[in-house]
């Protein structure tokens, strides 16, 4: 199937989650997360902010400022096309930009190399057994994840699997995901 279908069913899913289904899963996406050792282990955490059809990451980040992990979120650049991530200690360090994207204010933030980031926590709509996605449709997480030294995990409803989704040669899997009934892998 192609993706862009499968982004279309797969968003609209989402958005039909009841409230307290919604609350139910994220409660446990949050707890599997934050007791597994890759939460543990690390130092550094990237996660974007979530919009209103995604899993709530501001759980995420509040969770890691209170663990004194340093929070990276990214920001896109279009016109390179690559995503860089700047450490945010503020929820005021954030800018509405397209798409209605809360995304860092660069000039206010310190950008965060790829070898500071222990755990990167990549979104996406879909997910099958292997760790390929199927995200938002820019790459960017793809690109970026290419030479990735550390952990990519994703979060996601049991609801979200698939045996298979399509893949192309330029698609990475991340190395493990997370649902509300625990680690998948």
């Amino acid at each position: 199937m192609d993706k862009k279908i499968l982004r279309k069913q797969a968003k609209r899913k989402l958005e039909n989650f009841s409230v307290e289904k919604r609350k139910k899963v994220e409660e446990r996406l949050f707890f599997h997360l934050i007791h597994s050792t890759f939460w543990t282990s690390s130092r550094s955490v990237a996660v974007t902010v979530s919009q209103r059809h995604e899993w709530d990451t501001k759980l995420i980040i509040e969770q890691a400022w209170k663990e004194n992990k340093t929070v990276c979120v990214p920001k896109c650049f279009p016109n390179i096309p690559e995503i860089v991530f700047y450490r945010l200690e503020s929820y005021d360090q954030l800018e509405c930009v397209y798409m209605d994207l809360l995304e860092p204010i660069p000039e206010q933030k310190k950008e965060m190399g790829k070898d500071f980031i222990d755990l990167l926590i990549v979104p996406g709509l879909l997910f099958d057994q292997e760790g390929y996605r199927v995200g938002y449709g820019g790459g960017y997480y793809d690109r970026y994840i290419q030479d990735f030294p550390n952990v990519t995990l994703s979060i996601t409803s049991s609801e979200q699997l698939m045996t298979r989704v399509p893949k192309e040669s330029h698609d990475i899997p991340v190395q493990h995901i997370i649902t509300e009934k625990g680690l998948f892998f």
